[in-house]
């Protein structure tokens, strides 16, 4: 199966400005998907979908190709990304030729590793009714057990409220945070549908330390506090 992989960096951001350029470790945060995915025994050359000249720059110093500019109406801040997945899909069938497993590794999670996206990739080879893998954690919140809604009156209820008692939160039905840490997915399946969900969706569960999605100035406080305990750790080795 020849799979190729994907990062997809808009310039703008509201949350953090620049974000994709702010330097974690001392390069970029884009650069964190570029050498993960280059180290991927199953992926081979990364192409970035950026609409940004100075993101596709950085892009190309860290061995990535920036080949294409991301339309600007699917570069804005409601834009879709199921439709910019759509538009890399087109325009690699269109200049390199088919290929069997679509992988996205946003900028915002740097901490992936290497065996998570090859897990991901493998549950696409080795199930061939499946359409889509994403990464999940272990949820730290339950719907079923503490998480609430608001309702008309103003009274807390359960999102899901439980068939049965609950008394901890052990009792309640398993649930997953979803992460940015990777998508695998069929093209063809990108192409003919129009969300994750409405197709055959596996997963593949991410430790905790390896899952931060950075989005919020709090979250690359929390990446730059994370970079820095494993440098001081690799110190003491």
């Amino acid at each position: 199966m020849k799979a190729r992989a994907f990062v997809f960096a808009r310039g703008g951001s509201k949350g953090i400005p620049r974000k994709n350029t702010q330097l974690l470790r001392g390069i970029p945060l884009i650069a964190h998907s570029i050498r993960t995915a280059r180290a991927c025994p199953s992926l081979g050359q990364v192409i970035v979908s950026t609409d940004d000249d100075e993101i596709a720059d950085i892009a190309r110093s860290f061995g990535a190709e920036a080949p294409f500019r991301r339309p600007a109406e699917l570069a804005s801040d409601t834009a879709s990304e199921w439709l910019a997945w759509r538009h890399a899909i087109e325009w690699v069938r269109e200049d390199r030729g088919d290929f069997d497993v679509f992988v996205s590794l946003p900028a915002t999670s740097p901490f992936r590793s290497v065996e998570d996206v090859e897990a991901c990739i493998e549950v696409l080879r080795s199930e061939p009714e499946a359409d889509v893998v994403v990464t999940v954690k272990a949820a730290e919140r339950s719907p079923y057990f503490n998480m609430v809604t608001i309702d008309d009156e103003g009274g807390a209820r359960l999102v899901i409220p439980p068939r049965g008692e609950i008394i901890r939160r052990q009792d309640a039905p398993t649930v997953y945070d979803m992460t940015t840490v990777a998508y695998a997915v069929r093209p063809d399946f990108v192409m003919s549908h129009n969300s994750l969900f409405s197709g055959r969706v596996r997963i593949v569960e991410i430790p905790p330390e390896r899952a931060l999605d950075i989005d919020t100035p709090f979250d690359f406080a929390m990446a730059e506090f994370i970079s820095s305990y494993h440098a001081e750790g690799e110190k003491a080795k």
